[in-house]
């Protein structure tokens, strides 16, 4: 289903003709909730860091929603993943910037300087050297909206269809019990899609940083 088949279902269903802006609203309110009920493969992303020897802060990308794994890299081509604490434990175990060494954790300390926009973490201890590290993360993948076609149209069309079904019919003031009908099929959509996300794609995951759920 793409984005054009997924506009023509939701009128034909609710019988009403959307401008393009409401439409456009409403799927990527759709997407944003189905994005934020599981974990996707498709909305994980690897990015390559630098650090600086000295400086206890390094920058997430601009799309950075959480964290899945974060590693240094030494010379040779190690990864040695860190453990992620909370900006308290950093302060209290690391409380002078200027001891050093191979960073072994890291928080999530706030805002890059006065971007409210992007994510900065700390590590601990300070780098002693310059170098990169490789952060597997979380994002939100481009709409269907811009897209026309993705993984979620493609693969997983029904979880689509009914949460913006569900958009649309509050975009209409429908009536409670139709808004309840289609939120539970909504639901129920999204059930078998956690089934097949956290459940059957992490089941044998090592560290354990996705959710897990029993597969029905």
């Amino acid at each position: 289903m793409n984005y054009t088949e997924l506009q023509a279902a939701v009128e034909g269903y609710t019988e009403n003709t959307f401008l393009a802006a409401d439409f456009a609203t409403m799927t990527m309110l759709a997407e944003q909730k189905i994005y934020n009920s599981v974990s996707l493969p498709v909305m994980w992303k690897t990015a390559t860091i630098p650090f600086v020897s000295g400086v206890q802060e390094v920058n997430a990308p601009v799309d950075f929603l959480n964290v899945l794994t974060f590693a240094v890299i030494d010379g040779a081509g190690a990864h040695t993943y860190l453990v992620s604490k909370d900006y308290s434990f950093m302060l209290e175990a690391y409380p002078n910037p200027t001891v050093t060494g191979v960073p072994k954790y890291y928080a999530i300390s706030g805002p890059q300087g006065s971007s409210q926009l992007l994510t900065e973490f700390i590590v601990g201890p300070t780098p002693n050297t310059s170098g990169n590290m490789v952060l597997t993360y979380s994002y939100y993948p481009q709409s269907i909206v811009t897209a026309g076609t993705t993984w979620l149209g493609q693969n997983f069309e029904s979880v689509l269809f009914n949460a913006t079904m569900v958009e649309a019919i509050r975009f209409m003031k429908g009536e409670p019990d139709l808004v309840a009908l289609y939120a539970n099929e909504y639901k129920q959509s999204l059930i078998l899609l956690k089934n097949l996300t956290d459940g059957k794609f992490n089941q044998d995951a090592y560290r354990g940083v996705q959710p897990r759920t029993q597969v029905i």
